[in-house]
């Protein structure tokens, strides 16, 4: 059953609310018309059908229009019972059933109690008035009886409080419910925000206890991160800042060296510690305080590939406008692209709009990465075998700082097999 069960919390309260209230309202209605209005029901109707069976047996003492007349005359005033003779001479043949069964079954049980000749009704025709026929001899006499003498009506004024009674419960449950359940909503809307990397706005904590501590230790959650990525953007920068001021000394000495085999690897290797630190301070940038701008995606993409030193072959498709950090995102793709350019000579690149995201796909003619490796290939400083390293120049952060970038946009960079033979590199970006 559980696939048939609401998934929202609203839906799964307003279920624990309303399934013994339903549930209630049935057992009452159905103990009330057992117990209650079909014993009133049937009362009422063995008076009427004794009343009817009365006048019957009057009228075969002296079977005239006369008699018939007298009789009118004496049940309409006294037991709201009037009597005809029928226009024709024989019982209906089609049955006329009403809405509740119920009603006929006790009507046609008193009837047939109490009367031997045959007999016809109906509850249907009129709204307030029954007609109930019996066959008298040659002629057929017609009764006409008020629908209160025959059926309780409390049943029906009981129905109409039974369901105002539950639609006006069900509307304030929902109310309740809807106010309980917004504040978990806002702290779910400031959680997806906070990990796309957007600004949560003025979030405040509400709702009950529960959720109000929730909302707290979700706000002290984002604190403690937030005071992670500095500490670390700052480590990284200072450490990255002091090694600058030696590099740069032991530049200046082996610039006014003589150039020999040992200074040119010497200066080779200053310029890859450079390079290095250079990759250090990608890492450790913070992007979110960049502020989110309508940028046209494909315009960027053309700008990344007029400045790009590899053979670029850019395709697109649809409306690539979309909300995003532009600096962050041409750092990412311009990090895929010089991956991409390192082992490969054939470069494409296709961006789509699709129902929720854009997605784009890297492709390169290179050696590729096995599959077993992909997840660690976008994990910070870490390099593979030497039939592939991602970073020949760096110290394995490319493909890292590319996913990071992604993931604080809230989405998601994946590796794969290219159809060119070498790596496919999908990027998915929420509109």
């Amino acid at each position: 059953m559980r696939k048939y069960l609401p998934k929202s919390l609203f839906g799964r309260a307003l279920l624990i609310i309303m399934l013994p209230i339903a549930l209630m309202q049935i057992i009452v209605a159905y103990i009330f018309f057992d117990a209650h209005w079909q014993t009133v029901t049937a009362s009422l109707s063995d008076s009427v059908a004794a009343d009817v069976a009365v006048a019957v047996e009057l009228y075969k003492q002296e079977p005239s229009e006369q008699r018939l007349d007298r009789l009118d005359q004496m049940l309409r005033p006294n037991m709201k019972l009037s009597v005809v003779y029928d226009s024709k001479d024989t019982l209906p043949i089609a049955p006329r059933r009403a809405f509740f069964s119920t009603l006929d079954k006790t009507l046609r049980r008193a009837l047939s109690d109490n009367l031997k000749d045959s007999f016809w009704f109906d509850t249907t025709r009129y709204p307030h008035y029954i007609d109930i026929r019996v066959k008298v001899e040659e002629r057929v006499l017609k009764f006409v009886v008020p629908r209160d003498r025959v059926f309780a009506p409390t049943g029906f004024i009981f129905l109409f409080w039974l369901v105002t009674a539950t639609v006006i419960l069900s509307l304030v449950s929902i109310l309740f419910i809807l106010n309980q359940a917004r504040p978990i909503v806002k702290l779910a809307k400031a959680a997806e925000d906070f990990g796309k990397g957007r600004s949560i706005g003025k979030y405040k904590p509400s709702g009950a206890t529960e959720v109000r501590q929730a909302g707290h230790a979700f706000l002290e959650m984002r604190r403690r991160i937030g005071r992670h990525i500095d500490q670390r953007t700052a480590l990284l920068s200072g450490v990255s800042h002091d090694l600058r001021t030696p590099l740069t000394r032991l530049k200046l000495h082996l610039a006014l060296s003589e150039a020999t085999e040992d200074t040119k690897a010497a200066r080779k290797d200053i310029k890859d510690m450079e390079s290095m630190l250079d990759a250090y301070l990608d890492f450790a940038r913070d992007t979110s305080k960049e502020d989110r701008n309508i940028t046209d995606l494909a315009k960027l993409l053309q700008d990344i590939s007029a400045t790009s030193k590899t053979d670029l072959q850019i395709s697109t498709t649809g409306d690539l406008r979309i909300n995003i950090r532009k600096t962050a995102i041409i750092r990412a793709l311009t990090n895929l692209l010089d991956n991409a350019g390192t082992f490969g000579k054939i470069i494409q690149l296709e961006a789509e709009r699709r129902a929720k995201n854009i997605r784009i796909h890297i492709d390169d003619d290179g050696p590729g990465i096995a599959a077993a490796q992909r997840a660690d290939a976008l994990k910070p400083f870490v390099r593979l075998d030497p039939a592939r390293s991602q970073n020949i120049k760096g110290v394995g952060l490319g493909l890292s700082i590319a996913s990071d970038i992604i993931q604080a946009h809230g989405g998601t960079l994946t590796l794969g097999h290219s159809p060119l033979g070498g790596l496919r590199c999908t990027v998915l970006l929420p509109l």
